[in-house]
């Protein structure tokens, strides 16, 4: 029940969000996770600071899943993630910010699991 949320701030062709989005179901394997029940979320074009320095390049990743989340894990995951982002958007791992968390209770379906 992996959820990938991503706020960048290029602007992304339906050509680069179906790869993205591809590319992000293999790298859920990391976190022992499969593709088959990933949801995946863009907000492109966004406005992103850092260090007070609008970011030509950059992005906000959150990372959502069902059960807890393994730190070697999620730091792998980071450099996938990071990889990704740069090879398919241009877009430097030292402007993207990649966040955990792990919740107990998830509803699909009508009930929680």
């Amino acid at each position: 029940m992996p959820f990938i949320d991503s706020k960048v701030t290029v602007k992304m062709s339906d050509d680069k969000l179906e790869t993205v989005k591809s590319e992000l179901g293999k790298a859920i394997s990391v976190l022992g996770k499969t593709e088959s029940f990933l949801m995946v979320g863009f907000e492109d074009d966004y406005d992103l600071f850092l260090g007070g320095n609008k970011l030509d390049a950059g992005a906000f990743v959150s990372v959502k899943v069902f059960g807890q989340v393994n730190s070697a894990a999620s730091s792998e995951m980071t450099a996938k993630i990071c990889d990704i982002y740069e090879e398919q958007l241009g877009i430097p791992a030292k402007n993207v910010y990649v966040t955990y968390q792990g919740f107990s209770d998830w509803g699909w379906n009508g009930s929680n699991f």
